[in-house]
C-alpha cells in the first residue's frame, strides 16, 4: 500500500483511536539515548538541552521521573506520506477549536 498525499483523501480515511493508556512528557538532563529504554517510552528525542521521553504515567511515576501534566494519544489510522502536507494543521486546527492542546509526533 502506497503512502497517501492527498489531504482530501486522508481526511476522508481517517480512523482516530485514542490509545488507553495516560502519557506524561518527562525532561532529562545528562541521561544517555536508550538509558531508560526499559520504560518503554512511546517516543524519545535526543536534544541539546536533554533527552524527552514521552512515557506512561505508570513508568513515569515507577522510575520516580517529574513530569508536568498528563496526556491522551490519539492514533489517526491512516497511511500518510511524510510528504503530505496539511494533515498535522487540519487535525490539530480541530482539536484548537475545541479547546484541546495537541503535541504532534509523527512516525513512518
Amino acid at each position: 500500500m502506497n503512502a497517501e498525499t492527498d489531504l482530501s483523501t486522508l481526511i476522508r480515511n481517517l480512523e482516530p483511536r485514542t490509545l488507553p493508556a495516560t502519557y506524561v512528557f518527562c525532561s532529562l538532563e545528562d541521561t544517555d539515548y536508550g538509558a531508560l529504554s526499559h520504560t518503554t517510552p512511546l517516543a524519545s528525542f535526543a536534544e541539546p538541552e536533554g533527552l524527552t521521553l514521552v512515557l506512561t504515567r505508570e513508568s513515569a511515576d515507577q522510575e520516580g521521573l517529574a513530569y508536568e501534566g498528563t496526556f491522551r494519544c490519539i492514533s489517526l489510522q491512516v497511511h500518510s506520506s511524510l510528504e503530505a502536507v496539511g494533515l498535522t494543521a487540519a487535525v490539530t486546527g480541530e482539536l484548537a477549536a475545541e479547546g484541546i492542546s495537541a503535541n504532534v509526533i509523527a512516525g513512518y
